[in-house]
């Protein structure tokens, strides 16, 4: 596979890095043909938890705006878009890790995350506005829903940029850590997810998923009567429990 994503693996966790530090992790074509090609085995063979995050100076600067200049050749119409669903899409949690830039199409990307861990130094701003373009990939439809329409609206119109604490604030990112615990607070966020249930988180995932936007009845009604119920390491689990306590 292309070193512009790179994989590693531990305990469970595969960490997709964005790897064009010297661009700032501009995000082109080849990047996301990259991202898809680990997506995709993903898909084929589950970890526990996905971590997206950049290499260098930051989660990435957004969309490569040479690249839209030079005219992108996709491989196929709304290629990007459809890398972005599928991530979205696993089966599992995926945390978004920012520290630094995350412009644009980098926080299109980003709110994938079903969880956004940012560091302080992080740096959020949707500037579609500031270059004619709208947003393709996502963001009008998962910003609000993350912090609000009318506070989606002000981000947009505006193309402001907003810390880790603000963002943390409006709801954007779930957490906001000082720079020196970013690595240290990423991991004990994976080992606390890591250590339930990947059949619960899977089962609670799409029935989020499935019932976001439903009227209640209708959504308590997928709950009770469409729900996964109890998974396979159920009795394990709570067998160690009763275990510990007796």
């Amino acid at each position: 596979m292309s070193d512009l994503v790179v994989r590693s693996d531990k305990d469970g966790v595969a960490t997709l890095t964005l790897n064009r530090p010297d661009k700032l992790n501009a995000l082109n074509v080849e990047l996301f043909s990259a991202l898809d090609a680990h997506v995709r085995d993903i898909q084929k063979n589950p970890v526990a938890i996905v971590v997206l995050r950049g290499a260098g100076r930051c989660f990435s600067a957004g969309h490569d705006l040479g690249d839209i200049a030079a005219g992108e050749k996709l491989p196929k119409p709304h290629f990007q878009s459809n890398v972005i669903e599928r991530l979205a899409d696993l089966p599992l949690p995926v945390i978004a890790a920012v520290h630094g830039h995350c412009y644009t199409g980098a926080l299109e990307l980003a709110l994938v995350g079903d969880i956004i861990f940012a560091s302080a130094n992080a740096k959020f701003g949707d500037t579609h506005a500031k270059w004619a373009l709208t947003p393709v990939w996502g963001l009008s439809q998962r910003l609000p829903r993350r912090i609000g329409t009318y506070k989606a609206r002000e981000m947009m119109f505006t193309c402001r940029t907003y810390s880790g604490t603000e963002a943390a604030a409006m709801g954007l990112a779930n957490m906001c850590v000082p720079d020196a615990d970013f690595e240290s607070g990423l991991a004990a966020l994976t080992a606390e997810i890591a250590a339930n249930s990947s059949f619960s988180h899977a089962a609670n995932k799409r029935l989020l998923r499935e019932t976001d936007g439903l009227p209640l009845a209708t959504g308590l009604a997928q709950e009770v009567y469409r729900g996964e119920g109890r998974g396979p390491d159920m009795e394990a689990r709570i067998g160690a429990f009763t275990r510990r306590k007796s």
